[in-house]
Order: C-alpha cells, then structure tokens, then sequence
C-alpha cells in the first residue's frame, strides 16, 4: 500500500479548500431546483486522479461538508457521502491513468471519462437519492431527477474541464514537481 506522505497532505488541503471556495461556482440547470453544474467535481477529480482514493475521498467528504456549512449554514448529508464515493472511486484508477508519470494521452483521458461516468453514476443515480430517501424522507420522483441532472452536469464538467487539468498537469506538472524531501 502506498504511504500517505507530504505531497497527499498538501494536495488534500489545498483540494479541500478549492472545493469549499468553489462550492459558490456554479451553472444553474434551471430545470430541477437545487441542481447546478459546479466546476468543483472536475477539481475533485482531477486530485483524486492524480493522488488516489484517500486524498479523493476526504476532499469528497471534508469539503462538500465544509462548503456546505460555510455557505449554507447546513450540511445535506446525503449528497457530501456521494462526493466523498466519487472522489474514491476515481482514486482507485489513479495510477492506470498515469497523470503524475506524465503518460495522461487520449487513451487515458478516455479511461478516465470512462471512470468518472461510471463513478458519477454510483454517487448521483443511486447513493445521493437513495441517501435523500432514507436520511430526509424526500420523495423518490425528485430525488432521482435530481440525481440524474447532477449526473449529467457533473459527466459534462469532469469530462471537460477535469480532463483539461489532467492534460495540463501530465505536460507541465508531472515534469518538474516543487514539493522534494529533506534530509
């Protein structure tokens, strides 16, 4: 198992606080209420994709819940769980898509939407409804329609703008990086 060093400290505070400053960046779909596209799914993504399941999952969970409290003076539970999934899910293939080694090509940016597409899937059509159903008592008909918007915005945004991110950071990132152990 790969050890949980200074570089995943750092990429998990500095994503965390991404996440909960662009908890406000957001796209409303204007067709289902409180559904929005929000540039923070590429941001997690991209880090999960980068520095794995660990790093992923407690931006998922830390920064959702933050972003939540900070902005809205609450946390709606079953959506920070799924962000949390997400962010694991997309971690689990950190090394297939070989952003960090700078081998992130079109066949990567591929599996990496692929990835992502399944994992958003997971997070907003099943856990975010099911979570509203049994935490709050939503009605199943909005929850899911609301899920599957959040799906739909979420694939557009990672598939875009996270696939951006990892292109940049494989060219430019990977090559030379600022964080080096002391002796």
């Amino acid at each position: 198992m790969k050890k949980f060093g200074i570089k995943e400290v750092v990429a998990t505070g500095i994503g965390t606080a991404l996440f909960i400053v662009l908890t406000e960046v957001q796209i409303p779909l204007g067709i289902i209420p409180n559904t929005s596209m929000q540039p923070r799914a590429a941001v997690l993504a991209f880090l999960a994709a980068v520095f794995g399941p660990v790093v992923g999952g407690i931006i998922g969970l830390l920064g959702h819940a933050l972003g939540d409290a900070l902005f809205y003076g609450g946390v709606w539970w079953s959506w920070v769980f799924p962000d949390a999934i997400f962010g694991i899910l997309v971690g689990l293939f950190a090394k297939s898509f070989e952003i960090k080694a700078g081998g992130f090509n079109r066949k990567k940016v591929v599996l990496f939407n692929v990835v992502q597409v399944v994992a958003n899937a997971i997070a907003w059509i099943v856990v975010a409804p099911v979570l509203d159903i049994l935490i709050y008592a939503e009605p199943a008909k909005k929850v899911f329609s609301q899920g599957v918007f959040a799906f739909v915005a979420n694939i557009i945004i990672v598939g875009v703008l996270g696939s951006l991110l990892g292109l940049g950071y494989t060219k430019i990132g990977a090559k030379s990086s600022s964080l080096t152990k002391e002796d």
